[in-house]
Parts: C-alpha cells; structure tokens; sequence
C-alpha cells in the first residue's frame, strides 16, 4: 500500500475538521443526539466538492421528505404493529424502485427519503408522542451534518473533478487512437479487440458518471457542465464508428483490395491518428484525400462502390468526432459551456439515454420490503432492547447497496467493519472518553482513529471498510452533551446494527442476488430486443440515442467480462456489430419514409423480418431483401435520401451478413426480355 498523497490527506483533514465543527455545533446547540451530525459529515464527504455538494443536496430534500413520512406514519399505526412495519417497509421499497431509475445525484433523493423515515421512525414506536420532535432533532443534526461537510469541501482547498474529467478523457483518447492502429493493421477483429472495444464503452460511462457532479460545483468548472453530455454521445459514438470502418476495410480486401487511392487515404488517417494533433490544415488535407475517394451511387454502382463509399463517411465521422472530442475536451479543462461548433452535429443534438432495468428494481425493492419485515418481527417477538436498531440498519444496507449485481458481500463488508467499529467505540466510550473534560482534549483523542478512517475512505478497495469503521463507531458511542455511558446499552444497540446488516445480507444473497454471467445474458437480451422494436418502428427516431442506450449496457457489461468463463466470453459475439446494426436500422427509418416505390416496399420487407427473427436469427430471405432494396435504389437513386439510405442497407447487410458474397448486380435485361 502506497504512503497517502497530498490530496489524500487534505481529504481526509478536511473531513475531520468538518466532523469535529459539526460535533461542536451539535453540542453547543444542545441537540440531543449530536453524534448524527458528526457521523453525517463522513457519510456526505467525497474527494470532489462537487461531487460533496450534490450529495448534500439531495441528501437534504431526502432526509426532510423521509422525516415527514415518518411523522405520518407513526402516530397514524402506532397501535398496529404490522400495519406501522408494512408502511414504512412499502415507503422504502418505493424509494429504493425510483432512485434506482436514475444514476446521477438525484438519486439520492429518494434513497435518503425511504431510509430516513426508517431511521427517524423505528426508535420512536414505543414513544409516539415525541414523534414531530424527534423527526425535526434528526433531521437538524443530519443536515447539520450535511452543511458541515459541504461548506468545508467548498471552502478548505476545494478540488475540482473538471482536471479529472480532462485527464480521462486525453487517456481514453490514447487507447482509442492505439485500438484503431491495431486494427487498422488487423482488420479480422479477434475476441481480444471486441473486448477492448467494450472496455472503450465502460470507461466513457465512467467518465460521464464522474463528471456528473461537476454542475454542483462553486468554483467555476460548473460553466462547463452542458459539455459532458456532448462529450459522452461523442465518445460512444466513435466506438462503433471505429469497429465500422474495420469492417468496410476488411470487405473491401475481401472483395480484392481497396485500391491505389483508398489505401493512399487510409494511410494518410493512420498518420493523422498516430500523431494525435488538431491542426486544422492537416485535417483538411485528409478530409480532402477522403473526398477524393468518395463515389457517386447510381446506376451501374457495384460493391465495392457502396463499400468505399460508406468507408469515406465513416471516415470522415471518425475525424469530425476526434477533433470534437478534443475540443469538448479543452471547454472543460477552460472551464466553458458548450459552443455551437461541433463538426459533428448528429451526436450533439442527440437525447442522452441510459439503461434502466424496472425488473431489477422491483426485485431489489421486495427484497428490501422483506428484510425489513422479518428482522422487524424478530425485533417484536424477543422484546428486544434497542431492538429498533436492527430493522433501522436493515433498512440502509438493502438501500445504499442495491445498485450492485450481488449487493450481499458489500453488506456483509459493512457489516463485518462495523464489528470492528464497535469494538473501537467500546475502547473509546469505556476507556478513553471517562478521562476527558474538555472538547479539545476529546477532538485530540479522535483525530488518530478518525484520520486513519479518513485516508482508507480515499482508495477505492478500502472506501467502504473506512466509511463504516467511522460512521459506525461515531453511530454506537452516542455521543451526548454529558458521559452517560452504560455497558448494557451499548452492547445491545451494537448487536443490533450488526445483526441488522447480517439479516440485509442474507436475505439479499436469498432473493435479490444476481450472479455475472445472468446480468450479462440480460443486458444482451435486452440490447436486442431493442433492436426489434427499432425495426418495427417502435422507440425513438435518432440512431444515436439507440445506439448509446445500447452502448450504455454494453459499458454495464465490459467490467463483467472478467468475471464470465473463457467460453461464454468467446459466445457473446460482436456487441458493438449490434450496436451498428441499431443504428443503420433507425437511420434506414428515417430515410426510407422520403422514399417512394419499390425501394421503398423493399425496405419496408427487410426491417419487418429483422423484427421478427432478431439480429440472431437473421434468414437468407432478409439478404435476398437487402438486396432487392439496394438494387432498386442503385437503378432509381432518389437524392440524399436515397444516398443514406444505401449506405444504411449496405451497414445492415454487413453487420447481419458479414460471410456472404458481396451484392451482385442484377443483369441487364436483354433485348429479348424487353420485347417480351
């Protein structure tokens, strides 16, 4: 383990000192369970203060709102016990299903609402009374808590994720450039190539998701906010944009070779990625020697003309995204909003999308229901005291953890640092804090354990050990104005949060977890079942936004592969080939309704039996279509329409097709033929 950095360490400096502030405010405005606060401040902070004051944000309105419930709900079934469980387990799940819906900060809305009211309700069952008083202290300590911890990430050496978010991007940029060297040089497309192509979708997702906090910083970059929407469609949309033009090289060699000029303009794009530069003239230069192999499609086209011509485009895309990529990437290193001067328009003007997964939801949502009930009745029935711990950490292991394929061992991780927290806070409440008089001497006494807490918060691998080792701890001393400490107590609400969180665990592992491979084959399915009702003309009308809602699962599904068995990896076949098809489909669409005749009819015959046979079941009568549909649109073009809408029937034939003999013009009639 590598000695802390600076950030690191002002991290986890910053998050002590904003514990400590909370505390203190805490205890000088006599709330009664000042330690909420403190711990809040470790459960808020993140590196960012972006990232710190978004989640504060909606920490805020959840904590309220999840409060409110509980003042409803409490006094209203305080004499029916299942009744007061099954209302406050139902008010969870449905949070639990909404902010699964949602991957940015707002989802911590709704989370923080469904727990919250679990918090703020449970302990107050057997004193109804005091249930406006109790919400209001909660919710006053908690966003004591909140405030604490944004003000000092906004104020104590506040960094932004704006120079994070650039430093991904020029990354992710390397590794694209050297993917498409390598297959410009080997245009067969290994297994090894498809899964760097997916990798290239994850680590876009990821840039997106890291910057999504950036809007809700207060140090400037905020400006520059509207560009990651328009970065992240760029930067899907060059991944099977890149795997396209693969594919039309390695048809073109199929078909006998590119040519003296076709091969002079890839050379001259191999040198244009190689060097990784934007200068204008020299991508003018290329664009230009790109035109220059451009053909007109009509009439007596063949091909390797529709080939070569897709190729051109293709081309030209894969520049005009590089050179907005790196431009998008200097507004937010500049700190600017987006500018309306993007070479490539079509992602710009696309809707951002992302998978959501209702089922997936609801399943995670009853799992939580029924934690909750059962280690609710386990509550009841023994007469536990502090029992009301239990259920009420029950609550927020289901909910913080839902996300995850297999949320069990992150509970059980939680859960098990929280056996060590316990043992801390017994250390501290019984043989260090009796010594004490003073808030000085009490903030010393901390800072060792909490710092270190502080620093594994920062690593990823150690984040959640950190997290729960400090908030825990924090949680099960109980913290008051004046030393009250009694073992019995504290033992009892110990064993409560522990067995709370073992209970989430298990029930978890018995009904919400998932393993890799069922979440991959699902992702799959549900990627190709879009692509069905894109041509049935159902869903949206932008390939775009199909494409990066597929890409979306796609980047879900490249951080699984490692975890999928050696066969079942070579079987998952060509994702982002999908993805191309998807897009050539919805294009198709959009061109094929300014066109008339039999091109039409023809076109009309291929997207309805790639509806009902799917990408995996495509038939030799859905070619034979494709073909029909390109022959009469060669014989009678109609305009641009007509020019993209060859060029989409010549992405859908080999994107469905790729082993089958390239299109053969249909002969001539001879003079015979016309006589009769």
């Amino acid at each position: 383990m590598t000695f802390p950095t600076r950030q690191e360490w002002i991290f986890t400096l910053r998050t002590f000192a904003a514990a400590m502030t909370a505390l203190y405010l805490a205890l000088w405005m006599d709330l009664p369970r000042p330690y909420w606060a403190m711990a809040t401040t470790y459960i808020t902070s993140q590196a960012f203060s972006g990232a710190t004051r978004s989640k504060a944000l909606y920490r805020m309105g959840g904590t309220l709102l999840g409060a409110t419930v509980a003042v409803i709900l409490v006094p209203t079934f305080v004499n029916a016990p299942v009744l007061l469980t099954l209302a406050i387990s139902l008010w969870v799940g449905l949070c639990l299903f909404v902010s699964l819906h949602d991957r940015t900060p707002k989802s911590y809305l709704p989370l923080l609402a469904g727990y919250t009211a679990a918090i703020v309700g449970f302990p107050t069952v057997d004193t109804p009374a005091v249930i406006f008083d109790t919400a209001v202290s909660r919710s006053q300590e908690i966003i004591l808590g909140i405030l604490c911890a944004s003000l000092a990430s906004s104020i104590i050496l506040p960094r932004s994720v704006s120079s994070v978010v650039a430093g991904r991007v020029e990354s992710w940029l390397a590794e694209a450039r050297k993917r498409a060297l390598e297959a410009f040089d080997d245009a067969k497309g290994t297994v090894q190539m498809r899964i760097a192509r997916l990798q290239l979708a994850a680590d876009a997702s990821a840039i997106d998701l890291l910057g999504a906090p950036l809007r809700y910083e207060a140090t400037g970059a905020e400006r520059s906010a509207g560009v990651l929407p328009i970065l992240r469609q760029h930067m899907l949309m060059m991944i099977p944009t890149s795997a396209a033009i693969v594919d039309r090289i390695r048809a073109l060699h199929e078909a006998g070779g590119a040519g003296p000029a076709v091969e002079a303009a890839l050379a001259q794009v191999r040198e244009w990625i190689t060097a990784g530069a934007s200068d204008p003239e020299r991508t003018a230069r290329v664009k230009a020697a790109i035109a220059e192999i451009d053909v007109p499609l009509g009439p007596g086209s063949t091909w390797r003309d529709l080939l070569t011509a897709s190729l051109a485009t293709r081309l030209r895309d894969l520049i005009d995204l590089r050179a907005d990529i790196r431009r998008l990437r200097q507004d937010v290193i500049d700190r600017k909003p987006p500018e309306d001067r993007l070479a490539f328009r079509y992602s710009a003007h696309a809707r951002p999308v992302r998978h959501y997964d209702p089922t997936l939801a609801l399943q995670s949502s009853v799992s939580a229901i029924l934690a909750i009930w059962i280690t609710t009745g386990i509550w009841i029935v023994t007469a536990w005291p502090s029992g009301s711990t239990a259920p009420m950490m029950t609550a927020v292991g289901c909910c913080i953890f839902a996300s995850l394929d297999d949320p069990a061992p992150s509970i059980l991780t939680f859960a098990n640092s929280a056996v060590v927290a316990a043992t801390a806070a017994g250390i501290y409440l019984f043989g260090i804090l009796p010594l004490l008089t003073t808030f000085e001497q009490l903030a010393i006494a901390f800072a060792p354990y909490l710092i270190v807490c502080g620093l594994l918060m920062t690593r990823p691998q150690t984040a959640l050990i950190g997290l729960s080792l400090a908030a825990n701890s924090i949680s099960v001393m109980a913290l008051q104005s004046r030393y009250s400490a009694d073992f019995a107590s504290f033992v009892n609400s110990a064993m409560a949060l522990v067995v709370g969180l073992w209970l989430a665990a298990l029930i978890t592992r018995l009904i919400r977890s998932v393993s890799a491979p069922w979440t991959v084959a699902r992702l799959l399915r549900h990627n190709r079942a879009s692509l069905r009702k894109a041509a049935r003309g159902v869903g949206g009308n932008h390939g775009l936004e199909l494409g990066a809602l597929m890409l979306d699962r796609i980047g879900l599904v490249a951080p699984r592969i490692a975890r999928l068995p050696p066969d079942e990896i070579e079987q998952i076949g060509d994702l982002v080939g999908e993805v191309r098809v998807a897009i050539n489909v919805v294009e198709l669409r959009r061109a094929h309704r300014k066109l008339s005749g039999e091109a039409r009819q023809a076109i009309d015959e291929a997207l309805a039996r790639l509806a009902r046979t799917g990408i995996e079941g495509a038939e030799p009568e859905l070619l034979a279509a494709i073909d029909r549909a390109i022959a009469s649109l060669l014989q009678s073009p109609q305009g641009r329409p007509g020019r993209r809408a060859l060029l989409g029937l010549t992405g859908l034939r080999r994107g469905l097709f790729r082993d089958a003999p390239g299109f053969e013009p249909p002969a001539a009639p001879t003079e015979a033929e016309l006589a009769a």
